[in-house]
């Protein structure tokens, strides 16, 4: 049997970049002007208990109202468990278990995922092997009208049959309506593809569940994107908008997005032309947030081989997007999250690699006039093991959540009251 942590081959010349960390320097983009922090926004970071287990990694924070949904996977031998805890004023509530296998599909960046929907209702997905190839898995989707107590029989969003890759699902509540995702779908990808860089392209399709349940519909997003980067999702007072890295034919990878309008996806557009030309996948998803008409994203780039990240504003449902703010400091490993503040302003988190050491940070930027300073999070490894941090909001209170690598590594969590 293949390992249960599967682990996603780069190309040789992004593995400096995407895996060591080591992409630093002070250029940004051409139409973005000297980075400068603006003064003040100064939360306090304080360290709370985690309820994940030993031996847990891949967090994941999800939120519908005053909600806050933090899962993370628990591994023992070949067995993966996914779990969950919700925030409450007093702490994270008692961890409850949704599932677990010996087939799963763990990585590192394709991690499962746990939302609250309207009332009582949750979705969670996981992903889990459908063939012996190293990226043939299924998304997995479960549902429960009890917060969790309970979880129905899990079923794919996906029907092509083809054993294949399927995944980096983003997982959103549709407003009276139950479910809506989106995923990569490698139905056109030849077998192999990511080893070899063989013919065939991964595709962006979304689906549509009722609050039953049951599917609604399947349908295709954007027929060619980066291979292996996560999407992100969001709701705005207009509908969904899901974010990606597309991939053009000349090898550019900058980030887009898709409206749902009128029951379908707009033609995806890019949130800017970063025009970084790059002929692997960076593993390096964007982040959306949004509140009404009002939409924050935030996203990482390499152009010209040096990591920055970046963020961006829409008053039009993500319609259009305002001109890029630098994040970083210095250089950025990225791995981005993205909350919108009650201001209108966004705070941003990201991986920052500088002087040979990296760090989970965190930095307020508003629509016009410079960012705050950043402010660290905690210290973290720039490679593999550390994941993705995640960043969620629950009224004036920060979350976030992490991996600390080791011999059995840990899932951690802290939290910052918003001034």
């Amino acid at each position: 049997m293949m390992s249960l942590i599967a682990r996603r081959k780069l190309v040789k010349p992004m593995l400096w970049l995407a895996v060591s960390g080591l992409a630093v320097g002070g250029a940004a983009l051409s139409a973005v002007g000297p980075f400068v922090p603006a003064e003040g926004w100064s939360p306090e970071v304080i360290s709370v208990p985690s309820p994940a287990g030993a031996n847990s990694a891949q967090p994941q924070l999800a939120s519908q109202g005053n909600r806050v949904v933090l899962s993370w996977v628990e591994r023992s031998g070949e067995r993966a468990t996914l779990r969950f805890s919700e925030r409450t004023e007093t702490g994270w509530s008692e961890a409850r278990t949704i599932a677990s296998g010996a087939n799963w599909f763990v990585n590192w960046a394709d991690v499962p995922s746990v939302v609250p929907l309207q009332h009582d209702a949750m979705a969670a997905h996981w992903l889990q092997k459908s063939a012996d190839s190293t990226y043939a898995y299924d998304v997995r989707l479960s549902f429960s009208g009890d917060r969790g107590r309970t979880w129905s029989t899990s079923v794919t969003p996906h029907h092509d049959g083809t054993r294949t890759e399927h995944g980096f699902a983003s997982l959103f509540p549709m407003p009276g309506q139950g479910l809506g995702l989106v995923w990569l779908d490698g139905r056109q990808m030849k077998e192999g593809a990511h080893e070899g860089m063989a013919a065939g392209t991964m595709s962006l399709r979304g689906a549509f569940f009722a609050p039953d349940g049951n599917q609604a519909s399947e349908m295709a997003i954007d027929d060619r994107v980066c291979e292996c980067c996560p999407s992100a999702a969001a709701v705005t007072a207009n509908g969904p908008i899901v974010a990606f890295r597309n991939r053009t034919s000349d090898e550019i990878r900058d980030i887009y997005v898709s409206r749902l309008v009128g029951g379908k996806w707009t033609e995806p557009s890019a949130v800017h032309d970063d025009n970084w030309r790059i002929a692997a996948c960076p593993v390096n998803g964007p982040a959306l947030s949004a509140n009404g008409r009002e939409v924050a994203i935030a996203w990482f780039t390499a152009v010209g081989d040096e990591g920055h990240v970046y963020t961006a504003f829409s008053s039009d449902a993500g319609e259009t997007f305002g001109s890029p703010i630098r994040i970083d400091d210095v250089g950025a490993v990225g791995r981005v999250d993205v909350e919108l503040l009650a201001d209108g302003s966004a705070a941003v988190t990201w991986i920052e690699f500088a002087n040979q050491r990296s760090e989970f940070r965190i930095r307020r930027a508003e629509r016009t006039g410079a960012p705050s300073p950043s402010l660290s999070v905690s210290s973290i490894a720039s490679g593999r093991s550390s994941g993705y941090p995640r960043l969620a909001r629950r009224g004036n209170e920060l979350i976030f959540a992490w991996t600390e690598p080791g011999e059995k590594s840990q899932v951690r969590t802290a939290v910052a009251r918003i001034p």
